[in-house]
C-alpha cells in the first residue's frame, strides 16, 4: 500500500508543480503589459505616464500591493482547485485522473488544447482593437490556435524540454492575454473619470491616484481658477498635471508658482454627475456670439 501512496502523492506534488510553472510566466507577463495599460489610460488625458511621474520603479511601487493583494487571492484559488481535483479523483475512484492521464498521453488532443487556449489568449486584443463582433472573434481566436499554435505543440511534445517550453509559452500567453483585457477595463475606467469625475474600484489598484485639490497661487496662498477642484495626475520635472473635471481640459503649472489647497482622495459625487458643465457654457455662449 505504501507505494500506492507514495505514488497518490508524486501526482499531487507534480499537478502544484506544473501549476506554479506555469503561473510564474503568467505573472511576469502581465506586469510586462500593465506599463502599456499605464500609457493608454494616461493617454486617455492627452499626457504620458512619464509626465505625470510614472515609471517603471514608481510603477512598481504602485502595483507592489496589487500584487501581493492578487498572490493572497490566486493561492488559495489554486489549493482549492488542487483540493477539489483530488477529491473528485477519489470519488471516481481514479477515473479522472486516468482521463487526464489519457489526454496528456495524445500528444494531437494535448496539442490541439493548448493551441486553442493560446488563440483564446488574443481574445483580449481583439477586443481592444474592437471593430470584431463576437462571432468574428472566435473564428479569429480558433484560427489564430489551430493555424499557428496546433503543429508546433505537437512538435514540442515530443521531448520534456518542449513539453517545459511549451508550458512557459502557453503561460506567458495567458499573462498576455489577460493583461489586454485588463489594459481594456483600465481604460474603460479612465475614460469614466474624464467623464464623471469618479474613479471606480479597479483603477487604484492599478496605480491611479484619484486625488483632488483646490490650486492656490504661491505668492499670495489665493485660490485660482474659481476655487474649483481639480484632478492632480502627477508631478514631473517641476510641474503640477491637473485635469479640470469642469472644463474637460488638462494643464501644468510650475510647481515654484503653485500651492496645493485641501486635497481629497476619491470623493464621493452626487447621482447623475457629469464633467463638463463649463465647456457647455463656453460652447453655448460662443455659439450663440456667433
Amino acid at each position: 500500500m505504501e507505494p500506492v501512496e507514495e505514488e497518490n502523492n508524486s501526482g499531487v506534488l507534480a499537478m502544484i508543480e506544473r501549476i506554479g510553472s506555469v503561473v510564474v510566466p503568467i505573472g511576469v507577463a502581465l506586469y510586462a503589459v500593465l506599463y502599456l495599460g499605464v500609457e493608454q489610460m494616461y493617454g486617455v488625458f492627452n499626457i504620458s505616464p512619464q509626465q505625470a511621474g510614472i515609471d517603471q520603479s514608481v510603477l512598481l511601487g504602485r502595483l507592489m500591493g496589487t500584487l501581493i493583494l492578487l498572490l493572497l487571492i490566486v493561492l488559495p484559488l489554486l489549493g482549492l482547485v488542487v483540493g477539489l481535483g483530488w477529491l473528485a479523483d477519489k470519488m471516481t475512484r481514479g477515473a479522472i485522473g486516468r482521463s487526464t492521464a489519457a489526454v496528456r498521453r495524445r500528444p494531437w488532443v494535448a496539442a490541439l488544447i493548448a493551441a486553442l487556449w493560446c488563440g483564446a489568449t488574443y481574445w483580449g486584443l481583439l477586443d481592444l482593437m474592437g471593430g470584431l463582433d463576437l462571432a468574428a472573434m472566435v473564428i479569429v481566436a480558433v484560427g489564430l490556435g489551430v493555424l499557428t499554435f496546433l503543429v508546433p505543440f505537437r512538435l514540442l511534445r515530443r521531448k520534456p524540454v518542449g513539453r517545459a517550453g511549451m508550458k512557459v509559452l502557453t503561460g506567458a500567453l495567458t499573462g498576455i492575454g489577460l493583461g489586454f483585457l485588463l489594459i481594456l477595463q483600465m481604460i474603460t475606467g479612465a475614460v469614466e473619470v474624464q467623464e464623471t469625475g469618479q474613479a471606480n474600484d479597479l483603477l487604484p489598484f492599478v496605480g491611479f491616484q484619484d486625488q483632488w485639490t483646490v490650486i492656490k497661487n504661491a505668492e499670495d496662498d489665493k485660490p485660482l481658477y474659481e476655487g474649483r477642484w481639480m484632478m492632480l495626475l502627477g508631478e514631473s520635472e517641476g510641474t503640477y498635471v491637473f485635469y479640470d473635471c469642469d472644463k474637460l481640459d488638462t494643464f501644468r503649472r510650475p510647481i515654484e508658482t503653485t500651492n496645493l489647497g485641501s486635497i481629497q482622495l476619491q470623493p464621493e459625487r452626487e447621482a447623475g454627475y457629469k464633467c463638463g458643465t463649463l465647456a457647455e457654457q463656453e460652447g453655448e455662449e460662443q455659439a450663440s456670439g456667433s
